[in-house]
């Protein structure tokens, strides 16, 4: 298959990721393509069997260059779609506010994937994500705003600072093998 890997990335978090899945696909024989999202012009991307979007999550959604390619992608398009972000928050799961901040905070990105393909006619085949560290400015917003009770910070920023870790890269590998299998 001939596959591009586009990504929006600020920090390198979701640049990591989409190295890991331009790598794995790679690796299965596929002729790939990794661009940035400023690399790639709408009508590009007809020329790929599967377009692999990721984005850095902004205040719970893909982030407007990831947002702008999506919302001009044409209807009924002939390549097949997989998203993936990263976040600075949280994984659902756990404990209770784990899984409120991810719903706060990351959880419009796959949903956004999700009807934009459903409105288009464009099959959208997976969705990944896993956490990033956080930029200066945006831990800075999460420790004033979001998390000011300093035990649930030394808890939250002691795990986001870490990633992505090689297991995250290693699902990432994962994700787009399996899904490679399936197409």
């Amino acid at each position: 298959m001939n596959i591009l890997i586009c990504y929006y990335s600020e920090t390198g978090n979701t640049e990591k990721v989409a190295q890991a899945i331009a790598e794995e696909a790679a690796a299965q024989g596929h002729t790939t393509d990794l661009r940035t999202a400023g690399e790639v012009q709408r009508g590009d991307l007809d020329s790929y069997d599967l377009v692999f979007l990721g984005s850095t999550v902004h205040s719970s959604d893909v982030a407007a260059p990831i947002r702008n390619l999506l919302d001009g992608m044409p209807e009924s398009a002939s390549f097949k779609l997989a998203g993936f972000a990263t976040h600075a928050t949280l994984m659902p799961g756990g404990e209770d506010w784990h899984t409120q901040m991810y719903e706060k905070w990351a959880s419009r990105a796959p949903e956004t994937f999700r009807s934009i393909c459903e409105a288009k006619g464009i099959k959208l085949v997976g969705y990944f994500h896993c956490q990033g560290v956080p930029s200066p400015p945006i831990e800075q917003f999460i420790r004033t705003t979001i998390i000011p009770d300093d035990e649930q910070w030394a808890t939250y920023i002691e795990e986001v600072r870490k990633h992505p870790t090689s297991d995250d890269l290693e699902a990432a590998r994962a994700f787009a093998a399996e899904l490679l299998s399936t197409q």
